[in-house]
């Protein structure tokens, strides 16, 4: 056989050919090619294979490497997060002040999106990705040598820009690498990165606290040396598609102008504002007053109460990924809605403390859904350069949480809890109608669509 095949072996060149001569320093085991292409590939291929097994199991690698980064921040930023407001009350300010530390990270992460959107464009996802988790990390460490309030404040808006650059292009990169079939479960390992890695995080978080209100952004900084390395070494950027000729196409504005026209983008952006005005706002700012002043309980209750919410939202997330990429994306964001809208409305109007317990956990089990088909939704529409559509869906995220506690707030403070809660009832179905409306867009479903068109055109 291997006679044969030199046989029909193609005849090379009529000049003398050189042989290239291997290179010591490339032939050394482990040690990472210089120049790109193959053998870089190949490197990082043999460094982090494609798993088999597993959660995993064949899907790109990129999906492990980004799910690993995403845990590494979110247990970083889950150890920081209880020591900023004390450490900003050291500076004599107020309580106001001191959580406004926390509001300027949040506000410059909505402000940065779109311009992290168009450097992810413009640079490619893994050295934006690098870049912002390496500003994270600077930024963290100065902040716990400050020596004042407003240098504190500063920088932790700096580290929002940052990451705001991480989590477009990681999202982005993710979207764009998995294959349709797979992107629903891809999203859900993301997303699960995620909350283990902020779960986990206050617990250690405490403890580094209760010995210096500094160490935690110190410890935070310098975690975030790894997925900045990772990011920057193991990732690679995925390939582009076809982008439009029209030169307006490539203006940030002009690209949320044609994804805002997208009925599937509207769906699923949507749903991602909901989920962030009931979860991220409503959730965190108003149900740990809820359980003080109506149910009369400690904050102990408040924690378990989070705890069943976090764990039935952990538990979804495979099963929703699934679902999402099985029978489609649209069912999951309608099955979210209504779940997510039907805990509020069992916060809203079932008394003391197993109706609060037994609405969290329907709430979680509809907002694990939203984490993983509205994100799947997003990944089935991208065309060309898709870093600024991921930056404006994320953003609708962002100004769901931030709107959130300050429209239920309003609510408590003017009518009642059971006003807010159903406030957040009525976004989440109305985020529902809208997807009711969308178009499925798994690539299933799309090629089947596309077949009966031409049956149609052909009759």
């Amino acid at each position: 056989m291997a006679g044969q095949l030199c046989d029909l072996a193609l005849p090379g060149p009529p000049w003398p050919v050189k042989a290239d001569r291997p290179s010591a320093k490339a032939g050394r085991a482990g040690r990472r090619p210089r120049r790109g292409g193959p053998a870089l590939l190949a490197w990082q291929n043999a460094v982090v294979p494609r798993p088999n097994r597993g959660p995993f199991r064949d899907l790109p690698r990129e999906v492990a490497i980004l799910t690993a980064v995403s845990f590494t921040v979110a247990l970083g930023y889950g150890i920081v997060a209880p020591a900023i407001p004390a450490f900003a009350r050291q500076f004599g300010v107020s309580t106001a002040a001191a959580a406004s530390v926390i509001s300027a990270f949040a506000l410059l992460r909505v402000v940065g999106a779109l311009p992290a959107g168009r450097l992810v464009d413009r640079f490619g996802e893994h050295g934006v990705m690098a870049a912002g988790i390496a500003i994270v990390a600077v930024s963290s460490i100065l902040a716990g040598l400050s020596d004042s309030f407003g240098q504190l404040i500063v920088l932790r808006g700096v580290g929002g820009l940052g990451s705001a650059m991480f989590s477009v292009s990681a999202q982005t990169l993710l979207l764009v690498s998995v294959p349709s079939e797979h992107r629903g479960r891809a999203s859900g390992l993301f997303t699960g990165g995620f909350l283990v890695g902020g779960i986990s995080g206050p617990a250690i978080g405490g403890l580094v606290a209760a010995w210096s209100l500094r160490a935690p952004f110190i410890l935070y900084g310098g975690m975030l040396v790894v997925p900045a390395v990772i990011a920057a070494a193991m990732l690679r950027d995925a390939p582009r598609g076809p982008v439009p000729d029209d030169p307006r196409a490539t203006r940030s504005f002009a690209e949320i102008a044609r994804a805002l026209r997208s009925r599937a983008y509207r769906a699923a952006a949507s749903a991602n504002l909901a989920d962030g005005f009931a979860a991220m706002g409503v959730r965190s700012a108003i149900v740990p007053l809820f359980v003080r002043d109506i149910l009369h309980r400690s904050a102990v209750w408040t924690g378990i109460g989070f705890l069943v919410f976090a764990a039935l939202n952990a538990a979804t997330l495979l099963p929703g990924g699934w679902a999402a990429d099985t029978l489609g994306r649209r069912p999951v964001i309608l099955v979210g809605c209504a779940a997510s809208a039907g805990g509020m409305v069992m916060l809203a109007i079932l008394p003391g403390l197993w109706g609060y317990l037994a609405a969290l956990a329907i709430f979680g089990l509809g907002s694990g859904l939203l984490d993983v088909a509205p994100s799947a939704m997003i990944g089935d529409i991208l065309a060309g350069r898709g870093g600024t559509v991921v930056a404006s869906y994320q953003m609708a995220g962002d100004v769901g949480a931030v709107t959130g506690p300050v429209a239920a707030g309003f609510l408590v403070d003017t009518v009642s809890y059971g006003a807010a809660f159903s406030l957040a009832a009525i976004v989440l179905g109305a985020a529902a109608v809208l997807g009711l409306f969308a178009p499925e867009t798994r690539s299933r479903d799309r090629a089947v669509a596309a077949a009966e068109q031409t049956k149609l055109k052909q009759r």
